[in-house]
């Protein structure tokens, strides 16, 4: 049970919507490790009484082993609170000193955010509360059972969607036998497999302080963070990091997969092995993208196949860097009656993109539709947060956000196509179509 309440209340919660997002042009990111081995990193902001708290372990599904949802399941069972506390108690306790909280799973990580007044009043019981879930969830019966129940529906409302359909299948097929392939929602036989012994499990394996990033980011100095970093997690057990997830081989000769579907369009996915974080050619793939199917409406993708032919609505392509290579996509909707058009439109600007490269003006009007456009990527604290959690769980350099666009500016057109050439083979392209008979 995500809980999701107003921040604050009375007539406080009027002027603080009112106030404009915090701006930081280039934060400053301060990093340390607690005593049971946290990494903390954090960012002062005090433009806003307020402060922001991600809780990041390397618990995403990739750590599901053969019960697919495990890590999903346990993460939002944190949230149903303790042997003291019930989760009403919890939400009484938050919504007392006007605190919101959430949690979220995906395949490399999981996470609670926290966001509070940064007033010790309020702030301190708000994550003395979030502290409390962290490290003694009691993972009640009937918790899991509700719990197991919804995300059981969610899986049936899914088995509706053909972009959900397309998603599944394209993982599954991409990475095969990888933990990547596990799906974060889990399936009806593996929900039903999980027990509470096996979420407690994967709780104490996982749900410790070595395997923890702390972010914050608020009105706080130096020494009030430290102290909110040592009151969340300081009394997590130290236990170990996650190992190292195996490497991911290509597949090769990528296959075509029609998945029958009902609806009105067919849904594709297109797409390969793609890179990791920290790889030394992302900025110049990144830049790249944008050119191919990254920028919108200015995207060849989108001249090629909405604009010269009317193909589909929207189309686009993007890389999604992971602990090891993440997924190179691209995806569009189409009738069904132009499926093969369409697939051929996006292999053919693809071969054309990885052979030739952009050209030289699509690529500075990409630069500078980046570069420009940075500061709205970090103007409020929401958004800064995730930025330095990012940071935190990958390792990144700790001036990833002050050197972002310098290193933008500095990526060449040859470099572009050297990037592209080394990365993507078209001819391992899987193709996914959720439509049709």
């Amino acid at each position: 049970m995500n809980i999701l309440r107003t921040l604050v209340f009375g007539g406080t919660v009027v002027f603080l919507n009112l106030l404009p997002g915090l701006v930081l042009a280039a934060p400053t990111i301060q990093h340390w490790t607690t005593a049971n081995g946290a990494r903390v990193y954090f960012v002062p902001a005090p433009e806003l009484p307020i402060v922001d708290v991600r809780v990041v372990f390397d618990a995403g599904s990739a750590r599901d082993g053969a019960k697919a949802g495990l890590a999903r399941l346990t993460n939002v069972l944190l949230n149903a609170g303790t042997a003291a506390l019930s989760a009403d108690a919890v939400a009484e306790r938050l919504d007392a000193v006007g605190a919101r909280l959430s949690s979220g799973a995906l395949r490399d990580m999981a996470w609670l955010d926290l966001r509070s007044l940064a007033d010790p009043h309020y702030r301190v019981p708000a994550v003395d509360t979030v502290a409390r879930l962290l490290r003694e969830p009691t993972f009640a019966l009937e918790s899991l059972e509700r719990e197991r129940n919804r995300m059981l529906a969610a899986l049936q409302e899914r088995a509706q969607s053909p972009s959900a359909i397309a998603e599944q299948v394209f993982y599954q097929t991409l990475y095969d036998k990888h933990p990547y392939a596990s799906p974060p929602e889990g399936t009806e036989p593996s929900l039903n497999a999980i027990t509470r012994e096996d979420v407690q499990a994967f709780h104490r394996r996982y749900y410790t302080a070595a395997n923890a990033v702390v972010a914050i980011v608020g009105d706080l100095d130096r020494a009030g963070a430290e102290r909110l970093a040592d009151d969340l997690v300081g009394h997590l057990p130290i236990g170990e990091t996650a190992p190292p997830l195996p490497t991911v081989a290509p597949v090769k000769n990528g296959p075509v997969i029609h998945v029958p579907h009902p609806s009105s369009q067919s849904h594709i996915n297109m797409g390969e092995l793609g890179i990791s974080r920290g790889e030394p050619d992302y900025y110049s793939l990144y830049l790249g993208n944008h050119v191919l199917g990254g920028g919108g409406l200015v995207s060849r993708l989108t001249e090629e196949v909405r604009e010269k032919r009317g193909l589909s609505y929207s189309v686009y392509s993007y890389f999604s860097p992971m602990q090891v290579a993440g997924p190179f996509r691209v995806g569009l909707q189409t009738r069904r009656d132009q499926v093969d058009e369409a697939i051929k439109v996006v292999e053919a600007v693809l071969r054309d993109f990885v052979q030739q490269g952009p050209e030289k003006e699509e690529l500075e009007a990409a630069r500078q539709n980046i570069t420009g456009g940075f500061a709205l990527s970090i103007d409020s604290n929401s958004k800064i947060i995730q930025y330095v959690a990012m940071i935190g769980f990958y390792r990144l350099p700790l001036d990833y956000l002050q050197t972002f666009t310098t290193r933008i500016e500095a990526v060449s057109l040859e470099q572009v196509t050297a990037a592209f050439r080394q990365r993507i083979q078209p001819d391992r392209l899987i193709t996914i179509i959720v439509g049709g008979d």
